[in-house]
């Protein structure tokens, strides 16, 4: 299994369909506050359909409550600013793969925190900005799970 972290999410609709992701594909799901919304947001609620009933979400104060509660083995950060693409990186159980907020993606911050190996992008044109949250989880979480012989699938 591997971790999805969402770092300061603020739109309801994107995290509640990372819960359905991570609840189809069996990750965790982690959310660092502060959030953008409240857990019971009624967006989240009709975006996560009825598997956040199913889908254990961790919400952690900060990062380093995150760190210390789980201990992650390898993180990955998701960036428009990072320089290896995400499908070249061999994923292993444990990962931890982390995501920016919407409109600011990962303080810069956290990302000297990490070598520059570690911070991955997915592809796209020159001259545009990013994805959508709940795309690009879903294209690098099924890349890590396909890399698993997508484990438990049926």
């Amino acid at each position: 299994m591997l971790n999805i972290v969402l770092y300061n999410p603020e739109i309801p609709p994107n995290t509640g369909n990372i819960i359905r992701l991570c609840a189809i594909t069996g990750f965790a799901l982690h959310l660092i506050e502060p959030l953008g919304f409240a857990m019971d947001d009624k967006k989240l609620r009709r975006a996560g359909l009825d598997y956040r009933e199913s889908q254990r979400v961790l919400v952690h104060d900060h990062w380093q409550a995150f760190v210390d509660s789980i201990a992650p083995r390898r993180i990955f950060a998701i960036s428009t600013s990072g320089q290896n693409h995400y499908h070249k990186i061999d994923f292993v159980p444990g990962d931890t793969l982390v995501f920016g907020a919407e409109t600011r993606g990962l303080p810069k911050s956290f990302l000297a925190q990490l070598s520059p190996s570690a911070v991955l992008r997915v592809p796209m044109l020159p001259d545009n900005r990013s994805l959508n949250l709940s795309n690009t989880v879903a294209i690098v979480a099924y890349e890590a799970w396909r890399q698993q012989g997508f484990a438990g699938a049926v």
